[in-house]
């Protein structure tokens, strides 16, 4: 697959919004995040909404899957993922002072007889940039996976408060904090409801959302799917997603809604 909006994909009849039985769910927020958009900038933006492949990865490394290993487990048909922010989003830009960790930058540590590990050099001159944070992120997160037993085993680790590595909001200096709320029976929403109030982002855009003065809405696009290549990875289908920025719901019409619990999301 090209790099391509999923919900163009989807209208294309190409990829399939899945509405699952059942789902885990879970919180995640930390102090700081920042996810990176793709596109540069001087000043390091970050998404707003946590984006799916971020999702994707941070689960992983709970099951304690490697990188380039677990794009196949959250598929378009494999996997389906509600995304709802549940704090105020805002962000406050922070300047750092970092090394470079290209490879022509690492220098060698190898004690005698034991594992070689790359470090940056720490005697290199450090390079300042911008970056926009993310100030105390949290977002509720529902998940299915069609791989039944990597949906138990990543149940079962949640609850038990497990992770293989440490799980983080971005860059690994911002860490995350995971609460676990158990698995939850799905409802479906008939999709000619008129009006229906969305706690989750909506993917899709704004097209299907009913404007009011108590609500503001912002929108934006991040990596949904990835694939493994020669070259590591590359992402394969971004989605848009309409959202609160405020964490409140928004009022939509015709969306492929359905009820988690008291709560009302809509999965990608």
């Amino acid at each position: 697959m090209t790099r391509q909006s999923l919900d163009k994909s989807v209208s294309e009849g190409s990829t399939e919004r899945i509405v699952p039985e059942r789902c885990l769910s879970l919180t995640v927020r930390g102090p700081w995040g920042h996810f990176r958009r793709v596109e540069g900038n001087i000043v390091k933006q970050t998404y707003r909404i946590i984006p799916r492949t971020t999702i994707a990865g941070l689960l992983a490394a709970v099951l304690g899957i490697g990188r380039d290993e677990y794009y196949d487990l959250f598929g378009p048909d494999a996997s389906a993922v509600a995304i709802e922010p549940v704090r105020e989003l805002r962000t406050v830009n922070m300047p750092m002072n970092t090394l470079s960790t290209a490879a022509g930058d690492l220098t060698s540590l190898n004690g005698r007889g034991k594992i070689s590990i790359k470090l940056p050099d720490p005697t290199n001159l450090r390079q300042q940039h911008n970056y926009e944070v993310l100030v105390e992120p949290a977002y509720r997160i529902d998940v299915w996976l069609s791989d039944a037993d990597r949906f138990e085993e990543l149940a079962s680790m949640l609850d038990a408060g497990k992770s293989h590595y440490v799980p983080s909001l971005g860059l690994s200096e911002h860490l995350a904090d995971i609460e676990f709320h158990g698995v939850f029976d799905i409802e479906p929403i008939d999709e000619g409801a008129e009006r229906v109030e969305i706690d989750s982002a909506v993917p899709g855009g704004f097209d299907d959302v009913i404007m009011d003065a108590g609500h503001r809405c912002q929108i934006e696009e991040s990596p949904a799917f990835m694939t493994a290549d020669q070259g590591g990875r590359t992402t394969t289908a971004f989605t848009t997603y309409a959202y609160n920025p405020d964490a409140g719901p928004l009022t939509v019409s015709g969306a492929d809604a359905a009820r988690v619990g008291d709560r009302t999301v809509v999965f990608v």
